[in-house]
């Protein structure tokens, strides 16, 4: 089997992931919830998780890190406490439904939202930020590299658009954290939300926020915290204030072991192993007939995905033969991605999505080459028939 549905989750994880995970079902106790040594380890394990999270990301208190189960709570964590009636906030047609959704809700909660076009190869135009800009504008919510076309957003002039006109920056990171290099002190991110199953290569469950100091993010749930528990309100303080309930220690045990092997390796090195893999894939099959690619293969930076098309065969139909007579996993259909979908105009077709990972070789993209270049090939047969 060749696995590129990396940007669905990594399903080639280091081994201590699993090791790490099943120590902790057999260890680790409620963190918060007593003074014994099960949940004092279970509140060690987390804070390390903080801790590592913050060298990687670039923040400067570990504190300022919540857990969530995934990339979709931690956004809603923000997106629906973080604007009033008769806010404006600017994002883009390449954002994920997990901001979408959200910003859709606000709408309704008298939020104004205005989405950001894209050209011909889903770039979005930075000037019309500024053109966009209103006196209501509180906040720009962007994806840092989009899951179908893999476009990364420049970060850095994004974030000097908003210092400019002070208004916040919310990134979301789930398809970088851990693959591309990111620095929210550096950057002056506002808030980042990413998800620990991705590139991160943690266990599915986790997944977190940052938010920058100064910054007071009202709570999205309310409930057990572990302290003060004569108020009658949630606690206030980060990470408390994100972070209702009971935690997946557990899975973040596996985040830990995961972040070990990220830092010991560096994204850096990561990332290069990954862009190589997508270019070659890339350029073997970009002349290819009938195929079409979507996204920008000539910027400097990507992250590591290609989605394609084969002629008018539908994704899904190209993503089971790549199944069954290949054994290589894709991704197929509209990715989440409804508004880039309509942009191409592939919301019936939708793409074929192949996204690599740290762990994929040279000879397997090879493989996945040779396999599209077959099915092209018969399809262009056909046709001509």
């Amino acid at each position: 089997m060749i696995y590129f549905d990396n940007a669905a989750t990594t399903l080639q994880k280091p081994p201590a992931v699993a090791e790490a995970v099943l120590e902790a079902l057999q260890s680790l106790g409620n963190a918060g919830r007593g003074a014994h040594e099960p949940t004092l380890k279970a509140a060690r394990v987390i804070y390390d998780t903080r801790v590592k999270l913050a060298k990687l990301l670039g923040a400067a208190d570990p504190s300022r890190i919540a857990f969530t189960c995934n990339a979709t709570e931690a956004l809603n964590s923000v997106l629906q406490r973080l604007f009033a009636p008769g806010d404006h906030v600017l994002t883009t047609v390449c954002e994920h439904n997990s901001v979408l959704r959200p910003l859709y809700l606000a709408k309704t909660n008298g939020v104004e939202v205005t989405h950001l076009q894209a050209d011909a190869l889903g770039r979005i135009d930075y000037a019309d930020l500024e053109k966009n800009l209103r006196p209501q504008t509180k906040a720009v919510v962007i994806t840092h590299a989009s899951n179908l076309t893999g476009n990364v957003t420049d970060l850095d002039l994004v974030a000097d658009f908003t210092h400019q006109h002070g208004l916040l920056l919310v990134v979301d990171a789930s398809q970088t954290a851990g693959c591309l290099p990111v620095d929210v002190t550096k950057t002056g991110i506002d808030i980042l939300c990413f998800t620990g199953h991705k590139g991160l290569m943690g266990p599915q469950g986790t997944g977190g926020v940052y938010v920058r100091p100064g910054l007071a993010p009202r709570p999205f749930k309310v409930g057990g915290s572990g302290v003060h528990s004569f108020l009658t309100t949630h606690p206030d303080k980060m990470p408390t204030a994100l972070e209702a309930g009971t935690l997946n220690g557990h899975g973040i045990a596996g985040l830990n072991a995961a972040l070990d092997f990220l830092l010991a390796t560096g994204v850096e090195k990561i990332h290069a192993h990954e862009e190589m893999l997508m270019r070659r894939f890339v350029q073997g099959v970009q002349a290819l007939p009938e195929v079409k690619l979507y996204g920008d293969y000539q910027a400097a930076e990507r992250a590591a995905i290609v989605s394609l098309n084969i002629g008018t065969l539908d994704s899904g139909a190209v993503s089971d033969i790549l199944w069954e007579d290949y054994q290589i996993c894709v991704r197929a259909g509209a990715h989440c991605a409804p508004l880039l979908h309509r942009h191409f105009g592939t919301e019936q077709q939708g793409a074929v999505r192949f996204s690599f990972g740290c762990f994929n070789t040279a000879a397997e993209v090879d493989a996945a080459v040779t396999a599209v270049r077959e099915i092209a090939l018969q399809y262009a047969q056909e046709n001509r028939d």
